[in-house]
Formats: C-alpha cells, sequence, structure tokens
C-alpha cells in the first residue's frame, strides 16, 4: 500500500474530518481514504469546456445552421446618444 503525508492541514479541517469519520463509523484515516478513492473516481476531462457545453446541449435548440463569423469586421455597439 502507498502513503500520503499531508502537512500544514488546518486544525479545523482535522477536526470536521473526525466528526464526519465519526458520523460514517470509521476512523479518521478510513474516511480520508475513502475521501480519496471517491474524488479519482470522477471522470477526468479529455476535452476543452467548449467542447463539453455543446456536447450536453448537442440536439436541442436552433434548427437552422449558424454561419460563422470568422474574417467579418465586427464594430463594438456605440452607446453614445
Amino acid at each position: 500500500m502507498e502513503q500520503i503525508v499531508v502537512r500544514n492541514l488546518e486544525r479545523s479541517v482535522k477536526q470536521r474530518l473526525k466528526r464526519r469519520a465519526a458520523r460514517n463509523g470509521r476512523s479518521m484515516e478510513e474516511e480520508v481514504r475513502e475521501i480519496l478513492r471517491n474524488a479519482a473516481k470522477e471522470p477526468v476531462l479529455s476535452t476543452g469546456l467548449g467542447s463539453e457545453i455543446a456536447a450536453m446541449f448537442k440536439g436541442i435548440g436552433l434548427k437552422e445552421e449558424i454561419p460563422e463569423l470568422r474574417g467579418l469586421n465586427i464594430e463594438p455597439a456605440s452607446f453614445d446618444k
């Protein structure tokens, strides 16, 4: 088994970990192992944020194609009266 040492942990964090472990019927060490196991299970984003958002909304919304704006000279809005 591997080991990890965490230095400079705030006392309040350690106390909360102890309380959480007690609520779950585990030692503090086992509680930390469980937290780390669960954190390591989370999927790693393999693409960029924009791709992730696009995938979430794929198949819903607009039905028409949106033209690309590359190369167009877009002027900022003027708020002067």
